[in-house]
């Protein structure tokens, strides 16, 4: 069985709806959520007018391939109504493999780890929060420490529901 870690984010419509449906839809065609971090609002990362995201990073159990996984992740999104309109726009959500098991995957169309995970705050709190000592297969730090040293300055906040 494999480890898989997603991010999961929405800033278009009922955010928090988006991210429900996502896991519902995630466990229906990828496999069991083991594990959710609580939900972030985060200010929008790359492009600035836009709204707030919503943010949650889910750890699932799956026997699918990485490459299965994303394209999983790709049709949960075009039944959520994404839009692939301009990098890091607005969506109706977001899926990410962060990581899968402790695997490097260096492909054209899929990166694993995520090639930004330690630059991004958003990410890394709710990853810290599930999972502080999983450490990074290329950077060979934690979790926790990749967190103490992210010089991002974006707000993120965990979300009141």
């Amino acid at each position: 069985m494999n480890t898989i870690f997603l991010q999961l984010g929405s800033n278009l419509g009922d955010r928090l709806s988006f991210l429900k449906r996502s896991e519902n839809l995630i466990e229906e065609f990828i496999g069991k959520l083991e594990k959710r971090s609580l939900v972030y609002e985060s200010t929008p990362w790359g492009v600035k007018n836009q709204e707030n995201f919503l943010n949650s990073v889910i750890i699932v159990k799956s026997k699918l391939s990485a490459e299965d996984i994303l394209e999983k992740c790709q049709e949960i999104e075009r039944k959520l109504e994404r839009e692939r309109k301009e990098k890091w726009g607005e969506r109706t959500i977001d899926i990410d493999i962060l990581f899968y098991n402790k695997e490097v995957i260096d492909k054209e169309n899929l990166k694993v780890p995520h090639t930004l995970i330690s630059e991004r705050k958003f990410v890394l709190i709710p990853l810290n929060e599930i999972n502080p000592e999983f450490i990074h297969p290329q950077k060979k730090e934690t979790i926790s420490e990749l967190l103490k040293k992210c010089n991002d300055t974006e707000v993120v906040k965990i979300y009141e529901v």
